[in-house]
């Protein structure tokens, strides 16, 4: 019996080898005793399998487009501080989360004072969207100005721009940090020129607009960058003080009011 059992094992390992239903392979045995078990017929078995199949396809590419997107650290919205930004209209939020936006190829513009967490917002945002099948990717806008130089010089800038051209979400941060060169600044308008209403563009930004001429060298050209990022685009202000700096100066008036309770303490530290 047990021989010939062994031929038919060995042909299903490799058609689902073949079919590239790993997941079937490695759970079918499981689920079968299962469904035995629970009497269940061999549709809902088969309905069984390849719901796990979908699901594991799903967590790996999931996984794979968060790898892509180059992402600087793992943030998300559960392990955002909401508390210490009052201001952020947290319905907003969350409800591009959702990714309507993106579908849409419409904007978001995340502005405020450095370290207010506009930066882990976007990678957050950008990570739902990962979850929701989008490819995204993730560049500071020095970062990206200087990808577009370097692959102008090596004459490769044409396929930098196709491959930035596909993603569903671009992702730029800390613009307005430092000024670009002229060229520089060309070259990120031709990005944004190239996504208007074909792709989304998330940018974090400490400057009001009436300051990205600074950082643009151009009214000209920055007048003509805002008018493609603003035409529809969702802009969600954080007026709060840098968060990072709020905690330095919390552990600072902590450390200063334990020297006062305990002088002596403080006195042998030094």
């Amino acid at each position: 019996m047990t021989a010939n059992k062994q031929p038919p094992q060995i042909l299903l390992q490799h058609h689902l080898k073949a079919l590239r239903l790993p997941t079937f392979l490695r759970e079918y045995e499981k689920v079968a005793m299962q469904c035995a078990k629970d009497k269940t017929d061999y549709a809902a078995f088969l309905l069984r399998l390849a719901e796990i199949e979908l699901l594991e396809r799903e967590r790996k590419g999931t996984e794979r487009r968060i790898k892509q997107a180059g992402f600087p650290a793992n943030k998300t919205l559960d392990d955002f501080d909401f508390a210490a930004t009052p201001s952020l209209n947290k319905k907003q939020l969350f409800e591009l989360a959702r990714g309507e936006w993106i579908d849409k190829k419409e904007n978001v513009i995340l502005m405020g004072n450095p370290g207010c967490g506009k930066s882990h917002l976007g990678m957050a945002l950008g990570r739902s969207a990962c979850q929701r099948g989008c490819n995204v990717r993730f560049l500071t806008a020095a970062g990206l100005i200087n990808a577009l130089v370097e692959a102008r010089n090596e004459k490769t800038l044409l396929r930098l721009q196709k491959q930035l051209g596909k993603v569903h979400l671009l992702i730029i941060d800390e613009m307005g940090y430092i000024p670009f060169s002229k060229t520089g600044a060309e070259l990120l308008f031709e990005i944004f020129s190239q996504r208007y209403e074909r792709g989304s563009i998330l940018v974090t930004t400490n400057l009001p607009f009436e300051e990205w001429t600074t950082v643009l060298q151009s009214e000209r050209l920055t007048g003509a960058l805002l008018d493609r990022l603003t035409h529809r685009v969702h802009i969600l202000p954080i007026q709060e003080e840098s968060y990072r700096l709020a905690q330095s100066k919390k552990r600072g008036n902590t450390g200063a009011k334990e020297s006062k309770q305990n002088p002596g303490k403080g006195g042998k530290q030094q």
